[in-house]
């Protein structure tokens, strides 16, 4: 299958492009710079010169593409406050792809992430694949690309995990943690620090977007967790001792303070489980859990931490 790939040489994409090679896949992965391209042209891809507001240039891709896998997010905007900027373009780049595999046949797989269940009011139970939203964060995405499957596109969209972990990452979420930490002089939580993040391995990420690429049903919902619940507490007490800072609760009310971006999301219980992924996919991870990862020392050692 000829794979066409957006955010082929970040995070996920740096670990999807040999997934996808090393099992006869072709990968054509859009390059926004230099450094994208010889990064993706060193890891066997073949490179697609263009950004997220090409649109014709995305569609062009994707036709001729067997198949696309949407990874790419404006994380800029998101991390410099123009979240709903980055949430209005990437529904632009899912919509015109839609219109570009309409009743094709082919597969797509987009992004979203398990955030949205927590903050979708869901608690006391684990988010479940099940679970279809009508509002918030990325919603209208989620459920354009569902839709795509009454448009003759094999469409799924795999939620992902807050925290995707290994030392692929050098952006994520587990980054802004430990700089936050650092700036404060206090590896910090919100409340008790009881509320639960689910978190992912990249190389488990990776192995199910092959899996979904290759096999998953048209409209499909997929949960990209490893571990389920992760205690938001236990996550600031491995940062406190790698750092050597103290560890400490903090209100509710300072939490946009203290964590900036992240303020309105480390407080929620985003509890979730991935089992139907599992069973549908004979998706397994295989790889060790985030605490265990962040007791390497790649997130503490790396500069870009």
């Amino acid at each position: 299958m000829r794979v066409f790939i957006t955010g082929a040489s970040g995070h996920i994409g740096s670990a999807l492009v040999p997934e996808l090679i090393g099992n006869g896949h072709e990968v054509l992965g859009l390059a926004r710079s230099d450094r994208s391209a010889a990064i993706l042209e060193a890891a066997g891809a073949q490179v697609w010169r263009g950004d997220l507001d090409d649109l014709d240039g995305l569609q062009a891709a994707a036709k001729t593409a067997d198949g696309v896998v949407h990874l790419a997010f404006k994380h800029e905007a998101m991390a410099s406050g123009d979240y709903l900027s980055a949430i209005a373009d990437d529904l632009k780049v899912i919509e015109a792809f839609g219109a570009a595999l309409d009743g094709s046949g082919k597969p797509f797989v987009g992004t979203g992430g398990t955030l949205m269940l927590a903050l979708s009011g869901i608690q006391g139970r684990p988010g479940t694949e099940d679970d279809v939203l009508t509002s918030g964060p990325r919603v209208e995405a989620e459920n354009t690309v569902a839709g795509f499957a009454e448009r003759g596109v094999r469409s799924s969209l795999i939620r992902l995990s807050p925290i995707v972990h290994s030392s692929l990452d050098h952006h994520g979420f587990t980054h802004a943690l430990i700089g936050i930490a650092r700036a404060k002089g206090v590896s910090a939580y919100v409340g008790d620090g009881a509320n639960r993040w689910p978190s992912v391995h990249t190389l488990d990420a990776a192995h199910l977007y092959r899996l979904a690429l290759e096999s998953a049903p048209a409209g499909s919902r997929l949960h990209g967790v490893a571990d389920e619940g992760v205690p938001f507490r236990e996550i600031a007490q491995v940062i406190g001792r790698r750092l050597n800072l103290p560890v400490t609760g903090i209100d509710a009310q300072d939490a946009g303070e203290h964590f900036g971006f992240l303020g309105n999301f480390v407080g929620v219980d985003n509890w979730t489980s991935s089992t139907r992924t599992r069973q549908l996919l004979s998706w397994e991870p295989a790889h060790e859990g985030l605490l265990d990862d962040l007791t390497h020392g790649h997130y503490f050692d790396d500069a870009t931490a």
